[in-house]
């Protein structure tokens, strides 16, 4: 979608339209993705934000982190959003640097949202309330979540199951614990004891 790779049969479409045919400034600003593994720049977690959206203020920089879960954390740091962030985000946790890359992706609002397993290094708890935040942060745009954790896509409109690279199943989670053998054994896989006797 964002074309770091381009299709090697078919089409990718964005509102219609190829993404090989958009201007690339015009698909980076239609299309905001927050990898597994987001770059962070140094600079403050101000500056990092608002790559985002260069003239946010700070309390739509306050509001952001609130959404990605990541006001506490930068609000127990003594300079708060002119805390440093070291190149690549290196005195940062996986979890932070992921919820950081969140709040500056929701800065820019774009169209369509790609999180590529970008709530990986978060702890159940984290992904549950931020999961809930992003239904209202990300109200009118299309969200697109690639996850292992069937939590994670629980609720989506769609999940696509992929199994070896190809598209093995595609539905509802009620409809795919029904027809999917695959997701079926994915989801048991991940349930406690306690859940999968309930």
């Amino acid at each position: 979608m964002p074309r770091l790779f381009d299709a090697t049969d078919g089409q990718v479409l964005v509102g219609g339209t190829d993404v090989r045919a958009m201007d690339r400034s015009l698909l980076a600003s239609t299309v905001g993705l927050v990898s597994q593994r987001p770059y962070l720049f140094s600079g403050t977690i101000a500056s990092t934000l608002r790559y985002g959206l260069p003239e946010a203020s700070d309390e739509e920089l306050w509001q952001a982190l609130e959404t990605a879960q990541a006001r506490d954390f930068v609000e127990a740091l003594p300079e708060g959003l002119d805390a440093p962030v070291a190149q690549g985000g290196s005195n940062l946790s996986g979890g932070q640097r992921q919820r950081l890359a969140i709040a500056r992706v929701l800065l820019a609002r774009p169209d369509v949202y790609l999180f590529d397993d970008s709530f990986a290094a978060l702890d159940a708890a984290t992904d549950a309330r931020l999961r809930t935040a992003l239904t209202t942060g990300t109200a009118g745009a299309t969200v697109v979540i690639v996850a292992q954790r069937v939590s994670t896509v629980r609720h989506a409109d769609r999940i696509v199951v992929l199994d070896e690279g190809r598209v093995a199943a595609s539905g509802t989670h009620e409809e795919l614990m029904d027809t999917s053998p695959t997701y079926r054994e994915i989801t048991l896989s991940q349930m406690t004891a306690e859940e999968a006797a309930a």
